[in-house]
């Protein structure tokens, strides 16, 4: 970064450990919006090719707008290409798919997430984020929020919205680690007869989670219940796209409420004062949350394809070129966020793009933002504020802002309840 010319690298996944690199984002917004980057071989994993990265917030937004244009069908999501034996494999995914393929998909499985379905939660969910927080605080001293709350909250949360038994919770949270965290030294990769790392999303490592979901969806249709899988299960879902929501659901509804409900905490420990607003009641809770999203968004990345040859903020772009949006550098633009690295949890309007934009919008957004809600409700109620006990540890990854460790320490205890 000491040359004043030279592109910044926001490719290295180990940048990201140190968290969202947003000096070298600044800089990309300002001199080369959309910008070429390298793919070297890193961690194990082999080079590729490069891609433009986009950094501002309006050319994020036209790129996930504009499906004819970028596709997500054509290389998936990922910023690494998948071995094209395996494209056929995840382009059955509704997020490695085009409409309109990908709407009917969309609009079968939306039919689970109803608002009342998701609002029957709120209750459970409230009384879970209480237990895990009181037995966290439980001495009055520190704890790791990540191991002692939000990893169980949030994993907890989606086995009950999927239908999943308390004995198999576990595997859930096995087969999230290996997906979300297989850039990561502490998650050592699985490595192939030739020592190279082998992609966690490809058919030999997903075998066992697909074999898992037919035999969960076997007894839904025998058992049905008031859960996601239930619906899903009786739906018009073929077995491998049924396979394939499976696993959208378990990663990404497991991860994206993970990721931010520590990043939330974290923000809100490092700027006290807001902190206390938030506290005091003098800011709503639901402005709160979309704020503590924009500053720490749960996906720091996703890619999509060039279709065709087209132009973005004058940059010409290929057919085939890989194309990859930074919603955690279209949350801090300046050109769209007035003072963005200020925490304003009354900022209003709040236009983040920390759940995506356009057709692959998060299908789950609204059962997220309830569960940091109840969360950040319940840690209001349970201390009088949290301050850092600690540095926190973050995922070595350019894909999910994850965080690994988040020592607390909580103030004098809130009055009792009545």
């Amino acid at each position: 970064m000491g040359d004043p010319d030279e592109v910044p690298d926001v490719f290295d996944p180990r940048i990201y450990a140190s968290g969202i690199p947003h000096d070298r984002f600044r800089a990309l917004r300002d001199r080369a919006p959309v910008a070429r980057q390298d793919e070297p071989e890193i961690l194990g994993w082999p080079a590729g090719p490069g891609f433009w990265a986009v950094t501002r917030h309006a050319d994020v937004v036209r790129v996930l707008k504009d499906s004819g244009t970028y596709s997500s069908h054509l290389g998936a999501t990922q910023i690494r290409d998948p071995d094209p034996a395996d494209l056929p494999f995840v382009r059955r995914m509704m997020l490695n798919q085009d409409p309109p393929a990908q709407g009917r998909l969309r609009r079968l499985v939306s039919r689970a997430f109803t608002p009342g379905r998701i609002e029957r939660f709120t209750v459970t969910a409230r009384d879970r984020a209480r237990e895990l927080l009181a037995a966290a605080f439980a001495d009055g001293g520190e704890a790791d929020l990540v191991r002692a709350v939000t990893d169980d909250y949030a994993l907890l949360n989606l086995t009950d919205l999927l239908g999943v038994p308390a004995s198999d919770r576990g595997l859930l949270h096995a087969w999230t680690e290996r997906v979300i965290a297989y850039q990561d030294p502490d998650e050592p990769p699985v490595l192939d007869a030739e020592g190279r790392p082998v992609n966690p999303r490809s058919p030999a490592m997903l075998a066992e989670m697909f074999g898992y979901a037919q035999e969960l969806a076997a007894h839904k249709r025998a058992h049905p219940a008031d859960d996601v899988m239930s619906v899903l299960a009786a739906s018009e879902l073929d077995d491998a796209e049924l396979e394939m929501f499976f696993f959208l659901l378990t990663v990404a509804g497991n991860d994206t409420v993970r990721s931010a409900a520590p990043g939330g905490i974290l923000a809100l420990a490092e700027h006290p004062a807001q902190q206390r607003r938030l506290w005091a009641g003098e800011v709503p809770m639901d402005t709160a949350v979309d704020e503590l999203l924009r500053v720490h968004p749960p996906v720091l990345s996703f890619r999509r394809t060039a279709a065709q040859d087209t132009e973005l903020a004058g940059q010409k772009i290929r057919a085939g070129d890989k194309v990859v949006v930074f919603h955690a550098s279209a949350n801090h633009d300046e050109r769209v966020f007035a003072d963005p690295h200020r925490l304003d949890l009354a900022r209003t309007p709040n236009p983040h793009v920390s759940f995506g934009d356009g057709p692959h919008v998060c299908l789950g957004a609204h059962f997220a933002r309830l569960q940091l809600r109840v969360l950040y409700e319940e840690t209001r109620e349970a201390c009088a504020g949290l301050t850092l006990a600690g540095s926190p540890r973050r995922l070595v990854s350019n894909f999910v802002n994850g965080i690994k460790s988040l020592p607390v320490r909580p103030l004098e205890p809130s009055a009792p309840r009545s």
